[in-house]
């Protein structure tokens, strides 16, 4: 039987509810190869090290920074904590508020097609926009899986932000698609948040009024609690550089 749930899910409920709510022409329209710069977020002269590094950030609402002002995404902030410790980072933000994992496939190739270089480092976020609609966990699986073929061919490295399907789904559901982002991870050989929400979706004052998409504050929190793994995920000569700093 096909699960819904409604975008006025409450706070308790956030796992689940990961993904846009709003799905107009205007969200949904992509633009390729567009960058949270240092330039374009009034940023101050910061000095980096080694080479550009560059990554795209790929996902739904919680990457095009849906309710936020220009600067406060998730992208835009991860980037300027990566170049506050002085990796020279570079963010395109591909992030489109709406985006399931059938539609994230979609625009795939065409996203990275429109690169003017291969990225660095991919972040793959999407999934929760298929928990909205009661999408099988096979069927996203099967989406991101596709994914990751098409970027392993690439040779591009991928970090997976993971998502929680929530227990009123039933524990078949929630076991199987608890489960896609790890299997993948180990499958491809790729780095993996398991949870990247963990330390905000149980904490109201971090969402907004939707209850579903963090404020400005919620992602300097999500930042912080993940810059780490960013910093993992990236190519070896990043981390070389930072430790002979």
């Amino acid at each position: 039987m096909k699960r819904t749930l409604r975008c006025g899910v409450a706070v308790a409920m956030l796992p689940l509810a990961l993904a846009a709510c709003s799905e107009n022409a205007a969200d949904g329209a992509a633009v390729p190869d567009t960058r949270a710069s240092s330039e374009e977020i009034n940023l101050p002269a910061i000095p980096v090290m080694g080479p550009e590094v560059t990554i795209l950030a790929f996902g739904n609402s919680l990457f095009a920074g849906y309710g936020l002002s220009e600067g406060e995404s998730y992208p835009a902030k991860l980037e300027r904590a990566l170049r506050s410790k002085g990796i020279n980072a570079v963010i395109s933000n591909a992030g489109v508020s709406g985006d399931t994992s059938a539609a994230g496939l979609q625009r795939l190739t065409f996203t990275l097609d429109a690169q003017k270089q291969k990225p660095d480092l991919f972040i793959l976020e999407l999934g929760g926009n298929d928990l909205l609609r009661g999408l099988s966990p096979a069927e996203t699986r099967a989406n991101l899986s596709a994914m990751m073929d098409e970027l392993k061919d690439r040779d591009i490295p991928v970090l997976l932000m993971g998502m929680r399907a929530p227990p009123n789904y039933g524990p078949e559901y929630q076991a199987d698609f608890d489960a896609l982002y790890g299997d993948l991870a180990q499958e491809y050989d790729a780095d993996l948040i398991p949870f990247w929400l963990e330390d905000i979706y149980q904490e109201p004052t971090l969402f907004q009024s939707d209850r579903i998409h963090p404020t400005a504050e919620g992602i300097e929190t999500l930042v912080s609690s993940t810059l780490e793994k960013v910093e993992a995920a990236l190519p070896e000569p990043v981390g070389d550089l930072e430790g002979a700093s």
